[in-house]
């Protein structure tokens, strides 16, 4: 057994699913089945014995529930990844599935593909999650040698994350994005703009600048980054100062950065920028769910569409579950037409969450920046829609500084 395949642990109380588990990984090189479990309890204590990286566990069985069960074997091996599997396709399981820890949800019985996929980027994680452990250990016995090694760089304050993100495609996540990015730099609060849709980001399209470096430059050497480095690989938009870090430019490259190492890209740029924004894809991706965690407010993103709207809601239903706060949230109404009678008024009563910023719709402008790669915020701020992107990047600094004077995290654990 070589030492580089993803261990995995299989639990569930049917002999027959487990089997066909086993099977649906048996022949593929780089994985493992270390063990099974017929039970909770039984899978808890093989998670002891085994320490695999990955435990493939059911919801439902008769001793030890699969959530409970997975919160003990987070709490006790952290490194540890497990993916739940349910016959329900229950938003209520895949909460309580989360904020016990899991790390994925697939309905039973799981697609072959689907199924491998998942615990490929699952044991990705728990690698990560592990060599974390080893250098939080080596970091303490020499607290010395890392003294020295930080003794280069001093930042002068922390930045923010900002986050935009939108449950539904098509809303404008990128635009507003791209353009908030821009309204929040300057000489004093120079601000960087991040791509964190691994698959088909378009910041780099946006701004007229595809074909340069990406995420796949500093992901890989993620512990070993200096502020030299960073800067050398970052792209600078040479009409604004602005620094961009786009996606990978090929789908099948956004593998290779694990949700680990892009947190920790993120980290190190708050130790260089006064700001961080981020665009991101509607899935809920590991690295998404890691961007939001670590996200000081976060701009969602809706429409006056009813499909829209609703996904906003779940979306919020889903961040109280997580225990983030409203007050963290800034809802934001693009393209808003006075001429539909669904108004931010009335999404905001329906949805319980202040609607705190209207985009206005103009199609025009918006559409011609993007096709000439030109941003309209460079060129087109004092229209409607570039008055509006100007308000919420306000309302970002308004809220930011209201909560550094809570001073609390993000999310509560």
């Amino acid at each position: 057994m070589s030492a580089d395949k993803i261990r995995v642990l299989i639990v569930d109380d049917i002999a027959e699913t487990r089997e066909n588990v086993r099977k649906l990984l048996q022949f593929e090189s780089d994985v493992d089945v270390a063990g099974a479990a017929g039970s909770g309890k039984e899978g808890i204590q093989l998670a002891q014995e085994l320490d695999p990286d990955v435990v493939l566990m059911d919801i439902n069985m008769p001793d030890i529930d699969g959530i409970t069960a997975t919160e003990i074997i987070r709490q006790k091996q952290p490194h540890i990844q497990v993916i739940i599997l349910s016959v329900q396709n229950d938003q209520n399981y895949m909460r309580r599935a989360m904020l016990a820890g899991a790390r994925d949800f697939l309905t039973k019985p799981p697609m072959g593909d689907e199924l491998i996929s998942a615990v490929r980027r699952a044991g990705e994680m728990a690698r990560a999650e592990r060599a974390k452990g080893a250098q939080q250990r080596l970091v303490a016995t020499s607290a010395s040698g890392s003294s020295a090694a930080m003794a280069n760089f001093t930042p002068i304050s922390k930045g923010k994350i900002v986050t935009v993100y939108s449950p539904k495609g098509g809303t404008g996540c990128t635009t507003i994005a791209v353009n908030l990015a821009l309204a929040l730099n300057s000489e004093d609060t120079r601000t960087v703009l991040v791509d964190a849709n691994l698959q088909f980001g378009d910041v780099a399209v946006f701004v007229n600048e595809q074909g340069k470096n990406t995420i796949l430059e500093l992901a890989p050497r993620v512990d070993e980054l200096e502020p030299d480095i960073v800067e050398e690989i970052l792209i600078k938009h040479e009409a604004s100062g602005m620094r961009i870090l786009p996606a990978p430019q090929r789908p099948e490259m956004a593998e290779k950065v694990n949700a680990d190492q892009f947190s920790k890209v993120l980290q190190y740029l708050q130790r260089m920028y006064a700001y961080v924004v981020i665009d991101t894809s509607p899935i809920l991706s590991d690295v998404i769910l890691s961007t939001i965690d670590i996200s000081d407010v976060l701009v969602l993103v809706t429409t006056q569409e009813i499909p829209s709207i609703k996904n906003a809601r779940l979306f919020l239903d889903l961040l109280h579950t997580l225990g983030i706060g409203k007050e963290r949230i800034i809802f934001t109404m693009n393209r808003y037409d006075k001429r539909i009678a669904i108004t931010p008024e009335r999404v905001s009563d329906n949805l319980k969450q202040e609607i705190v910023t209207t985009i206005p719709l103009d199609e025009k402008v918006v559409i011609t920046a993007v096709n000439r790669g030109v941003p309209f915020m460079l060129d087109n701020k004092s229209q409607p829609v570039g008055r509006g992107i100007l308000s919420l990047a306000e309302s970002v600094r308004t809220r930011l500084a209201a909560l550094e004077d809570k001073d609390e995290p993000l999310v509560r654990r």
